[in-house]
Formats: structure tokens, sequence, C-alpha cells
């Protein structure tokens, strides 16, 4: 589990038949093999490190539903270690499995993104959302589009500062909707989109 809120922007040493080097210092310090890390908001496992680098193995599954695709060499990613029960929850309740890719249509700081339709109706003004394994709060919603409001300090030390129109981007929305979705779907007609009450 994460907060969304990042640590440090590492850099993509290198990607080669499915393995990934992440070039790093401060979420490597007491980092073991085993270990999870959020890279852009997708959870890995570390399978090797050294000093300054770590790597994980990147399955069919998770090439598919992300943007890793789009990373080369050089790349700037976000990373987060995973919560520990003693610390603050200072975001929200991040899981870092990703649900879909989204697509920027205009830049910091009035962030906007346009997403899968599969995902917008999850999205609600001042929910949670997770952009590249950023904590946001959503502002508005137009169609399939949401916007966010991105400070200074966030856009400095993360890469949404760099985001520019058309980049890809993941998300993760709020798991608590999702949850929420999955209850109370056995009781609500599809036919009419209404609660189905006992006895009715």
């Amino acid at each position: 589990m994460f907060t969304g809120i990042i640590e440090e922007m590492g850099r993509i040493g290198s990607f080669v038949d499915g393995r990934l080097r992440v070039q790093c210092s401060t979420v490597i310090t007491d980092a073991a093999i085993g270990d999870s890390i959020a890279v852009n908001g997708c959870c890995l496992t570390i399978v090797e490190l050294s000093t300054d680098w770590w790597e994980a193995d990147l399955s069919p599954e998770t090439m598919t539903r992300t943007t890793f695709d789009d990373l080369e060499s050089g790349s700037s990613v976000n990373l987060e270690r995973a919560v520990m029960a003693s610390q603050r929850l200072g975001g929200h309740i991040v899981q870092g499995h990703v649900d879909g890719v989204g697509t920027v249509v205009a830049p910091v700081p009035d962030l906007a993104i346009r997403v899968p339709t599969h995902l917008v109706h999850y999205l609600v003004e001042k929910g949670s959302v997770t952009v590249d394994g950023v904590s946001l709060t959503v502002v508005d919603i137009h169609d399939d589009v949401f916007t966010v409001a991105v400070i200074p300090h966030t856009a400095d030390v993360t890469t949404l500062g760099r985001l520019i129109p058309g980049q890809r981007v993941n998300l993760e929305a709020d798991v608590i909707a999702k949850y929420v979705e999955r209850m109370i779907a056995p009781h609500v007609d599809t036919r009419t989109s209404t609660p189905r009450l006992q006895g009715a």
C-alpha cells in the first residue's frame, strides 16, 4: 500500500527483456530484495539492488496496463516506498495497481487528463485519483476529462510539471469507490440504474 506522496524522482537506467533498472538514492536507503516500490504509480517488486539502483521484472500484464512502453533510458519516474503502519497517511490509500492509461489534455497548473470510459464513473469532485503515482484531488469533470490543481511544489518534485499534451499517464481510481461499486452492484437494477429495495 502507498499514499501517493512521492519521495523522489528517479531515472530509468535500462529496460531490457522485461527487466527494469531504476537509478535513485532515497528509496533505496533501507530497501531489500522482495520490497515493493511504486514507479509512476505501479507497484513493483525489487529483485536485485545496489547502492544507487534497483531492478524489477515487469510482466506482460503490467506492460499492457501501464505506460512503461513509453519509458526509455534516462526517463524520469516518480518513486514511493510502501507505507509503514507508523507513517502519516498524507495522500490517500493507493494500491499501486494501475487501472488504466490517460492522456494529458492540458499541462499544470490546471492539469487536465482524458480518461478511459471505464474509469469515468469512479471520479467525483473533490475525490481522490492517482496520476503517475501522485495522489491528487479532482477539481472538475467534463465528460471523459478531469482536472486537478497542481501546486508549484508538486510540479517541482514530481514528473507532473514536465507533462505535455498528448503524453500518457498511469491512472489509479480510488479503491474505496471500486469496493462500493462491487458491493452495491447486486442491488442495482441495471435497466433503470436505481436501487432495488428489499420487498419491492
